[in-house]
């Protein structure tokens, strides 16, 4: 049982209503667990049938591991950004997706904040430095989008280095792609009582309990300046050479079986098999240029 004088309750409003959370009491609010699944306007009532989930993702991974030997094959480089919320399920995404790739030539990066040295550096020196090189998928969990979100919500770089940011990342994007390296950017959505739902999973699940930061914490009283950030982020940095892909991410099934069709049906391998990767359900994912109203 947590002990009541540490307690981190804090009060938040949702829907026009006071609801007070504390992320250390066992007990999930029935509010909560009634509601997660249906925040954020959710277009589903259950999650995807769990047999139907683990037949359709075995088939669609054969599919990427088409894609890895045809990029060995012709030197062709990837680089795939997965950003959203904390609890989104970017890591889930990431793990299904690479799970059965030769680690040799697909990895995942996840930088921890820079260091002195490259605090000093050019703001993306850093991420290029892990940049694939000739046949290599390397997936971003998190990238150089700190700079749109998290950092000038937690007041870790100043206003005009984010104002930079947003006109500099455009066009450093199209050098990306102009050199030939396939980039997809993944914004997973969810709904407010989903992540305070899978917060409050990871404080009290012995498995888990190394997902939950300081970070996550110190954001729970700051949704609001997220979406503000998140808003600004897909308006000022989704183009034509590298535009957004936004997913609702309650249902972690659906997230993953959506997002690796998305890359799948992008890119013109070799043995591509169109009625193994099947449609894209519109409900789920669609373009960041109408996510924001």
């Amino acid at each position: 049982m947590a002990d009541k004088t540490t307690s981190r309750a804090v009060e938040l409003r949702l829907d026009g209503k006071k609801r007070v959370f504390d992320i250390d009491n066992p007990e999930l609010p029935k509010w909560i667990d009634s509601e997660a699944f249906a925040s954020d306007d959710f277009p589903y009532d259950k999650k995807l049938n769990r047999d139907e989930y683990d037949a359709t993702l075995e088939t669609l991974q054969i599919e990427l591991v088409k894609v890895q030997f045809w990029l060995q094959a012709t030197g062709k480089r990837v680089i795939s950004v997965f950003e959203g919320r904390d609890a989104a399920g970017k890591g889930g995404a990431i793990h299904d997706t690479m799970a059965y790739m030769n680690p040799r030539s697909a990895r995942i990066v996840a930088l921890t904040k820079p260091t002195e040295t490259e605090r000093g550096q050019w703001y993306y020196q850093r991420y290029v430095a892990t940049f694939p090189t000739a046949g290599e998928f390397v997936l971003f969990d998190r990238s150089w989008y700190n700079r749109a979100g998290v950092e000038p919500v937690m007041g870790f770089c100043e206003p005009a280095q984010y104002e930079h940011f947003l006109k500099q990342t455009p066009r450093f994007e199209k050098m990306i792609v102009d050199d030939g390296i396939y980039l997809f950017k993944f914004w997973l959505n969810i709904g407010r009582e989903m992540q305070l739902k899978r917060f409050h999973d990871r404080r009290h699940d012995p498995l888990k309990v190394w997902k939950l930061s300081s970070m996550d914490i110190a954001a729970l009283t700051k949704w609001d300046d997220y979406s503000e950030k998140r808003d600004r982020m897909l308006k000022e940095t989704h183009s034509a050479h590298a535009p957004w892909t936004v997913i609702r991410a309650n249902d972690k099934r659906r997230l993953r079986i959506n997002l690796i069709r998305h890359i799948l049906t992008s890119l013109n391998y070799d043995g591509k098999d169109k009625d193994a990767i099947g449609e894209i359900d519109a409900k789920i994912l669609g373009s960041g240029a109408g996510f924001v109203k």
